[in-house]
């Protein structure tokens, strides 16, 4: 079949930077519930605090394995499919990618309605936090169907090449979710105080709107992939999903990973050295939705060209997404090492917090650069369906993190030294991921 996808004739460059706006003003605005939603809790007491402290670390889980991981192996499988001009196929894909994220979505609101207790007390919680963070999951899983819904038809339509659609409806989510956060858990207007249980239910209530839209869109004349509920389930395309999906999970776990045990190993020196940490990293959770939003714009470009047989196009578009999101993410890191009280003065004004923070961007900004090139990469790379060197290249950092400041803490090392660390491995990340993706054969180039 021969394909008319105009992503397949598109300049390079500038259709990555056209398709990549709407999705960094949508991870924007879910970067802005993080910080609505902690502020709510803030001012419900210490303990709701130190509850949404426990339990937020599992919700991002869901989220990045929801977006990310599978949703990469979903816009990975659907855009190929296009490429290859098999729109029928592209279509079951669709259906499909539904009943991975209603599996899913069960499957994470029965753990942790069973479990979430046994997990959160694995964590560290105890008492009066453990107790506000089981009440929030207990409320926000119980939703993740709509999550992995909402996340799993949006991967679709990005499939397509369509980023303004999803974008759209996702950033309308993230509204309605810091308006009725804030309604339902501090008591707003005449609505009651419902605490942790009100701000999990903006989440939940936000997200089943927006799983109710992105379904209907693609069940209606506008979407170029459309949703029918009906046709026989092949494992096939399970698979096409699942391959690449799959082995992405890792990636999002292991990320969790690492920063569990950095929080850990840098709380080991004070509570100013794991604040200034803490402000360090607030600023790479707003840079990585830059890097993510360039990524899932390649992933369609990848996917398109890689099922149209023009591998060069595909590898080319790899390797300008993830150079633009390096420099883009370089030159924020440089400025943030250049003179860091910019960004640590606007949250303190501890003169020992913004000198562990002043440390931290020190050792850890020149190196951003390479940690957005990697991820990129990572990203791109869902779309050629080989992913699989990314995912090594983010364990090598893990393992790097893990073995590195341990040594550290047995050897007496300082904030300081956990901090270069923290840079070093960003760096091999980013220089393991490219090359991978330089080692790995992605298929012949004769169509080229």
């Amino acid at each position: 079949m021969q394909s008319s996808h105009p992503l397949l004739n598109a300049p390079i460059l500038p259709t990555i930077w056209r398709l990549s706006v709407p999705n960094m003003v949508a991870m924007m605005a879910a970067a802005l519930v993080t910080i609505a939603e902690t502020t709510y809790v803030g001012q419900l007491g210490t303990a709701p605090l130190a509850g949404m402290a426990l339990v937020f670390p599992l919700v991002m889980l869901q989220q990045m394995l929801s977006t990310g991981s599978m949703g990469g192996g979903i816009s990975s499988a659907v855009s190929r499919a296009l490429g290859a001009g098999d729109e029928p196929r592209a279509q079951s894909l669709a259906l499909h990618a539904t009943v991975i994220a209603l599996g899913l979505g069960l499957f994470f609101t029965l753990m942790f309605g069973a479990f979430r207790i046994d997990m959160l007390q694995a964590i560290g919680g105890s008492g009066e936090a453990l107790n506000q963070a089981s009440l929030f999951a207990a409320v926000a899983f119980s939703g993740s169907v709509s999550i992995w819904l909402t996340n799993a038809f949006a991967s679709v339509i990005r499939g397509s090449g369509n980023m303004k659609t999803p974008s759209a409806v996702l950033l309308t989510v993230s509204v309605f979710q810091i308006v009725l956060g804030g309604s339902l858990g501090l008591g707003w207007g005449p609505v009651p105080r419902m605490g942790m249980v009100g701000v999990a239910l903006g989440q939940v209530i936000a997200f089943t709107g927006g799983a109710l839209v992105l379904g209907w869109y693609l069940q209606s004349t506008a979407s170029r992939v459309r949703l029918v509920f009906k046709g026989p389930m092949r494992w096939a395309d399970f698979q096409d999903i699942l391959k690449v999906g799959g082995i992405s999970s890792i990636s999002s776990i292991q990320t969790v990973l690492t920063i569990l045990i950095l929080t850990r190993l840098v709380s080991q020196f004070g509570t100013e050295a794991l604040a200034g940490y803490g402000i360090g990293t607030r600023l790479e959770f707003l840079l990585i939705p830059i890097t993510f939003a360039i990524g899932v714009a390649c992933v369609p470009m990848v996917g398109v060209a890689m099922g149209a047989g023009l591998v060069q196009r595909a590898r080319q578009v790899a390797w300008m997404g993830s150079t633009l999101a390096a420099l883009m993410i370089g030159v924020v890191g440089a400025i943030a090492a250049l003179n860091p009280t910019l960004w640590s003065s606007l949250f303190t004004d501890s003169t020992p917090v913004q000198s562990f923070a002043r440390s931290y961007f020190e050792w850890v900004g020149p190196w951003y650069s390479l940690f957005g090139f990697g991820l990129c990469l990572y990203f791109a790379s869902q779309g050629s369906g080989k992913v699989l060197g990314p995912v090594l290249a983010g364990t090598l950092r893990l393992a790097i993190v893990a073995i590195g400041g341990l040594w550290l803490l047995r050897q007496g090392g300082s904030a300081v030294d956990m901090f270069t660390l923290v840079g070093v491995a960003m760096g091999v990340y980013g220089l393991a991921s490219g090359l991978a993706m330089y080692w790995t054969s992605w298929g012949p180039t004769a169509k080229d």
